[in-house]
């Protein structure tokens, strides 16, 4: 009988392939993650401000990698 594991490593520990389910403990850190800058609370009035405060909030996800680009850029 043999098992194939869904979590391992490849390249002599340079990758971690994780094909189950990964559970962050609490207390426990993640470091290395993009992180998006951050988005002021919007304090928009009326549709087109907020629309604004929406496109500015896509714009910093997409640049830190958290959300795929449009085409043609940003």
């Amino acid at each position: 009988m043999s098992y194939n594991t869904k979590n391992y490593t490849k390249q002599g520990g340079e990758k971690w392939v994780i094909g189950g389910e990964l559970e962050i403990l609490p207390g426990a850190s993640v470091t290395g993650l993009p992180v998006a800058e951050n988005q002021q609370d919007s304090i928009a009035t009326d549709v087109a401000t907020l629309q604004a405060d929406f496109n500015a909030l896509l714009s910093k996800l997409k640049a830190a990698g958290l959300m795929e680009a449009d085409e043609g850029g940003i």
